[in-house]
């Protein structure tokens, strides 16, 4: 098969063997993968490559092609979309069946092999069903671009109907942390970016007022549009600690920041005497639970939430390279960019 493969120096399209599922996972047809800001930051550098040499893509829906002996239910012909990491099996809460408390979650793409490829293998406990009715790629984005935003706010957060929203980056993640808080009745919502496009684009899919977070004292806008309560949440969805700094400072008493945007940055609030009087929380996340995963593809299927304009272009596997390019360079102002292998 076809794969996109990563060395730690360059990434090439190789011909590799198609991997050989386990007994309890199944062999995937990927049709559509999406490029993610994390897998620009694993070739960057940004982030460390696990293994000597690694196929990126955790964003990812296909076929079943074949499954494991102990694999129940699932069938060759079943269209699913693919949870973007693992349980390791082996730590501490694992090894007690608390496999929801997994101490050292496996992230597809990083820590085994992704699907920037025309087959992966994955657990059968991963995959969600995908109706008919859904088109492979809206699926694939569900897996990261909208489960990560989602499982953030609604749960991390808690963010509850009423409550005051500021959303740093409206990006990949971002828009559809727009669409999450409208549909829980989040108000206001603010967006932030600096791109006009992106600010465009946010009022579009529901907020209520998009700033430049580089215009003028951001902390007294916000002031102003919450009526001087300030913001309940506030979500860094870049991985910046000036952006982290900027979404604190706009917190009202009891609101909680979260970090979803992955950085190496050291983190730097200002005064933790304020932060402490203020009784606010600084929260981190990463990605999210299956039931987060099959909750968006009920709600995508009835109707309750559009990802149809998610999906910005579509390209072959050859192309991979040039489609991380043009996520850096955010040439186009893309939401997502998705690979399909069979192209």
């Amino acid at each position: 098969m076809r794969a996109a493969r990563f060395d730690g120096t360059s990434l090439t399209v190789q011909d590799v063997p198609v991997p050989v599922p386990g007994p309890s996972e199944v062999l995937v047809k990927v049709e559509a993968c999406g490029i993610c800001l994390s897998d620009v930051h694993l070739l960057d550098g940004t982030l460390p490559l696990l293994l000597p040499a690694v196929t990126p893509g955790h964003e990812a829906a296909g076929t079943i092609e074949r499954v494991g002996a102990e694999v129940p239910v699932w069938a060759p012909g079943d269209r699913v979309v693919m949870a973007g990491g693992r349980v390791c099996g082996r730590c501490r809460t694992c090894v007690r069946g608390r496999f929801e408390e997994c101490e050292a979650f496996e992230i597809m793409g990083f820590a085994f092999d992704g699907a920037w490829a025309q087959y992966v293998a994955v657990p059968y406990t991963g995959l969600a069903s995908v109706p008919d009715g859904i088109p492979i790629e809206q699926a694939a984005v569900l897996a990261d671009a909208v489960s990560t935003p989602y499982a953030a706010l609604t749960d991390r957060a808690g963010l509850k109907p009423g409550e005051s929203v500021g959303l740093w980056g409206i990006g990949g993640l971002g828009v559809h942390a727009v669409q999450v808080a409208r549909l829980v009745g989040a108000a206001p919502i603010l967006a932030f970016d600096p791109l006009e496009s992106a600010r465009e684009r946010a009022l579009a899919l529901g907020a209520d007022v998009a700033l430049d977070p580089t215009d003028g004292d951001v902390v007294e806008r916000v002031r102003e549009l919450t009526g001087g309560r300030m913001l309940d949440v506030a979500v860094d969805l870049v991985g910046s600690n000036r952006v982290l700094a900027q979404a604190a400072s706009c917190l009202g008493r009891f609101g909680r920041c979260v970090m979803v945007g992955l950085s190496l940055d050291p983190v730097e609030l200002g005064p933790g005497l304020f932060f402490g009087l203020q009784s606010q929380s600084l929260l981190g996340h990463l990605g999210y639970s299956k039931r987060h995963l099959d909750e968006l593809v009920d709600l995508v299927r009835l109707g309750r939430l559009d990802v149809s304009g998610s999906v910005s272009a579509l390209m072959p596997l050859e192309e991979v390279a040039t489609g991380v390019e043009q996520l850096t360079s955010k040439t186009g102002n893309p939401v997502r960019l998705v690979v399909q292998p069979w192209a």
